[in-house]
C-alpha cells in the first residue's frame, strides 16, 4: 500500500472522507506534478473524486455505485474551500421539514455568486444566485437550520426561507404547483415573526403568491402576516409568471384576486 493510499485511509479513520489539495500536499510531501498524477490513478481506481477543482473526496465502497457520497456529507467542507456561503433550499429543504410529496433528486443551493452546476455519479447539485444583498441580510442563524450527517452538518433553510426561495425560484422548483404543494405541507410551520421579517427581502410579487398559497391552503395566520405587503404592490401579476404570453387582453378575461393582486392564470392542481 503506497503513501497516499495510507493518507485516505487515515482520513476515513478520522471521520473526514475529503481533503484539499493543499492539505494533501503537505501531509505527503509530493511535489505538485506527483501529487496530482497520484491522485488522477485514485480517480481512474474509483478510489478518489474531485467535485471541484482542488478539492476531493475519498470514496468507500458503499460509495462507489452512487459514484460519490451523498452531498450532504461534504457540502459544507466544499463551501468553505470555496469560500462561499450557502444554503440548501428549495425541494432538498421542503422534503427535511416533512413535504412528503418532494422527491429532491437534486440538491439545489442557494449562494451569493454564480457557480457552475455539475453532476458527480448519481447525485447533482444546482446553484441558485441570489443578489448578494439579499443574500447577506436574510442567510442568518436564525432562519437556518442544519441537516445531520455522519461527517457533519449542512446548512439547510429554515421553513419560512423554504417557502420564500420556493416562490421565488418557482422554475427550479418544479413549478406553481409544486410550491403549491409546498406551502400545503409546511405552511402551518412557519414562524409568524420571522416569516415577515424575511419575506422583507423579497420580490413583492413572490411574497404576494406565498401570501395567496397560503390562504388557499387555510393557513390563514401565516397568510395574515404578509398582507401589508400588498398595499405596497404598484400592479397586477400573474400567478404563475411561466405561462406565457400574458397579453394584456387575455388578462381582461383572467380570474383576479384583488385581495393579492394576482392575476390567476393557472389552475392549481394541488388538493387544498
Amino acid at each position: 500500500m503506497g503513501a497516499f493510499d495510507r493518507y485516505l485511509d487515515t482520513q476515513l479513520s478520522h471521520g473526514k472522507a475529503y481533503f484539499s489539495r493543499e492539505e494533501g500536499l503537505q501531509a505527503l510531501g509530493l511535489s505538485p506534478e506527483a501529487f496530482t498524477a497520484a491522485a488522477t490513478r485514485l480517480i481512474k481506481k474509483r478510489r478518489l473524486v474531485s467535485p471541484r477543482r482542488g478539492f476531493y473526496l475519498i470514496l468507500r465502497p458503499e460509495d462507489q455505485i452512487a459514484g460519490a457520497p451523498d452531498p450532504v456529507r461534504w457540502l459544507d467542507p466544499m463551501m468553505k474551500y470555496l469560500e462561499v456561503d450557502y444554503r440548501i433550499s428549495l425541494l432538498r429543504a421542503a422534503a427535511f421539514h416533512g413535504s412528503s410529496h418532494q422527491a429532491a433528486m437534486v440538491l439545489q443551493v442557494i449562494v451569493p455568486q454564480q457557480l457552475r452546476d455539475f453532476e458527480i455519479g448519481r447525485h447533482r447539485l444546482q446553484f441558485i444566485c441570489q443578489t448578494i444583498t439579499v443574500f447577506a441580510k436574510v442567510n442568518q442563524t436564525d432562519w437556518l437550520g442544519q441537516i445531520k450527517s455522519e461527517a457533519g452538518f449542512a446548512k439547510v433553510a429554515g421553513v419560512e426561507l423554504t417557502l420564500l426561495d420556493a416562490v421565488r425560484y418557482f422554475h427550479k422548483a418544479a413549478g406553481i404547483n409544486s410550491v403549491a404543494q409546498i406551502v400545503k405541507d409546511l405552511g402551518a410551520k412557519a414562524n409568524l415573526r420571522k416569516l415577515a421579517k424575511a419575506a422583507a427581502y423579497y420580490e413583492n410579487a413572490s411574497v404576494r403568491r406565498l401570501g395567496y398559497l397560503l390562504d388557499r391552503a387555510n393557513h390563514v395566520r401565516q397568510a395574515n402576516v404578509l398582507k401589508p405587503f400588498v398595499r405596497q404592490a404598484k400592479s397586477q401579476k400573474p400567478l404563475d409568471p411561466s405561462v406565457k404570453p400574458l397579453l394584456e387582453s387575455l388578462a381582461l378575461i383572467k380570474e383576479k384576486d384583488d385581495k393579492w393582486k394576482l392575476i390567476i392564470n393557472e389552475s392549481l392542481e394541488t388538493d387544498f
